[in-house]
């Protein structure tokens, strides 16, 4: 492709309403444009390396018998009722109705329909196992869109679903769909990891996402170098601390004026902060809950949710917390609540602790647990950088990632809930087992990108580069130049190579710039020694730069 008759674009300058690496490089670099927030458009350049990606995806999935087919994004928005996610998705979903006030939704995923498809084809055990993908738009109304193409509200998905006649089955076509991911990361060249997580809206049995290390990630990932423990931070177990007993003092109430905030608390009475617990205060299906944690740790609020068997939970409002403690915000503690109390497990070895009062302006000091009741137990909060491995007690390390992948077992919950059985082989009506794996295609990109870049711009391998080989003239006033480029250029495309030509009649500096803007790997400079049939090769990563004459430019290249 020469660039003097194509379309390219780019910026010099930062770009103001990007705040990731990846996404201000591809703008800047011609590759996508902001359309709305959370919207996005992809430029000829940026969807010659997206498409790379989904050819990857397609070759790895094909390779292991799943059939590609394409689903509507307009769904009548029954289907997720009939299925009970309607309100799971609540407002995360677009909705909208037709001129006959029928009511439909962008799909934000679709088992439901690979579920509706299945039934025309599963009717007997002999029928399965079956294997089905997709790549499609999905859409969901994000709160918060952010970090480009990482957290965008329509964005392209490769969903796969797996149908078994049982677990055994189920767990054959989850083993070939992971070890495909795994060659599908592999293959782009991504620095990853695998880790549990959180079945989430999904639901089923088991779920494990393909996480790129990532300072912008917005996962949390625990890892122990020792045992090998991965997983989200999410649902990463807590191995609780055990105190020294102690003997229970009489209890104090301690007048604590504007003190507030644990830390303002243990620097009025001068305490550790091991020794307060935090109450706070939640709500869920219209109940509202005390929850106690030690005074320097976090609620979880996934563990809280599946320990009182809600599927959504949130904090109380200050109004709310006002009415139930009877006092400001800040102040709220256990004794005297009416109100289920939910304890972390770490707290039951606590002793003499520091609690608030229910009193604006004061706080208990000595409380322990023999001054409330507990309802409900648990671990209930989120592992921490001083805690120790839950399986074999060495140092934890946590690392920042995206979720590019994620692959579910999820059981037989769509297909009951939407009535697809099938004759097993004691004639008797079963359901199928589900599987579900999904990959964000474009987040892929914008992972890569945050891995591989420096300050000049992006740095593609060989894999994903839009292009093999970037070719520059010098000066295109020298004939000799233009020539001998002009000779290069239709020789690589001759042999099949996809080459960049930037035959541009600016200046060398400029193009040199977008060059190292774009990142194609291996850069071929025609400049003064063209009248002498050398050019140089130019590594992108490396810099490093190799002279040779053009006979011998493919062995250079490794082209």
């Amino acid at each position: 492709m020469k660039l003097s008759n194509s379309f390219f674009v780019t910026f010099k300058e930062n770009v103001k309403d990007e705040e990731s690496i990846s996404a201000n490089l591809l703008v800047r670099a011609g590759m996508i444009k902001k359309t709305g927030s959370g919207i996005y458009t992809f430029l000829p350049l940026g969807l010659k390396v997206l498409r790379k990606i989904e050819n990857i995806v397609r070759e790895e999935m094909n390779n292991i018998d799943s059939q590609e087919l394409v689903m509507p994004s307009l769904l009548p928005e029954d289907i997720y009722v009939n299925s009970g996610r309607r309100d799971v998705f609540g407002s995360d979903m677009f909705s909208l109705k037709d001129r006959f006030d029928r009511s439909y939704v962008l799909g934000p995923t679709h088992e439901e329909m690979f579920v509706e498809v299945a039934k025309d084809y599963i009717k007997s055990y002999k029928d399965m196992p079956l294997s089905l993908y997709q790549m499609a738009n999905k859409y969901r109304d994000e709160p918060r869109s952010r970090y480009g193409l990482i957290r965008t509200r329509e964005f392209v998905m490769k969903d796969a679903y797996t149908f078994d006649k049982d677990l055994e089955g189920l767990s054959n076509s989850y083993n070939k769909m992971f070890n495909a991911y795994k060659k599908i990361f592999d293959r782009i060249g991504l620095n990853y990891r695998i880790v549990e997580a959180s079945t989430g809206a999904m639901g089923g049995i088991l779920s494990e996402e393909f996480q790129a290390i990532c300072d912008i990630g917005e996962d949390t990932l625990v890892l122990c170098d020792n045992c090998g423990l991965a997983t989200n931070i999410e649902i990463c177990p807590c191995k609780s601390e055990k105190g020294e007993a102690e003997d229970i003092k009489d209890i104090k109430l301690i007048e604590t004026p504007n003190v507030k905030s644990i830390e303002d608390v243990c620097k009025f009475l001068d305490c550790d902060i091991k020794k307060t617990i935090k109450t706070l205060i939640y709500k869920a299906n219209n109940q509202f809950y005390a929850v106690l944690v030690r005074g320097d740790r976090e609620v979880n609020e996934l563990k809280l949710s599946k320990l009182l068997g809600v599927s959504e939970i949130c904090l109380a409002t200050f109004d709310e917390d006002e009415q139930i403690t009877h006092a400001e915000v800040g102040f709220a503690g256990p004794i005297g609540l009416s109100i289920p109390i939910v304890v972390d497990l770490e707290v039951l070895n606590m002793y003499n602790f520091v609690v608030g009062a229910n009193k604006t302006n004061y706080h208990y000091l000595n409380a322990n647990l023999n001054d409330f009741k507990i309802d409900y137990t648990g671990d209930i909060r989120n592992v921490s950088s001083n805690d120790i491995c839950p399986i074999c007690g060495s140092k934890l390390v946590f690392k920042r990632a995206i979720e590019v992948g994620n692959t579910f077992k999820l059981g037989t919950k769509y297909c009951e809930s939407l009535n697809l059985q099938f004759t097993d082989i004691d004639n008797t009506l079963k359901y199928p087992v589900m599987g579900c794996y999904g990959i964000g295609i474009a987040r892929i990109l914008s992972a890569f990108i945050e891995q591989n870049h420096d300050d000049k711009g992006i740095i593609f391998n060989n894999v994903l580069t839009p292009f093999d080989v970037e070719l520059i003239t010098v000066n295109n006033k020298d004939e000799n130049q233009v020539e001998l480029a002009n000779i290069i250029y239709n020789k690589l495309i001759s042999k099949g190579k996809d080459v960049l030509f930037d035959d541009r009649d600016l200046r060398v500096g400029y193009k040199f710039s977008d060059a190292d803007l774009i990142g194609i790997p291996k850069r071929i400079i025609v400049g003064r020694d063209a009248i002498n049939n050398k050019v140089e090769i130019k590594d992108r990563l490396t810099g490093n730069i190799t002279t040779c004459d053009i006979d011998s430019i493919d062995s250079v290249l490794s082209l």
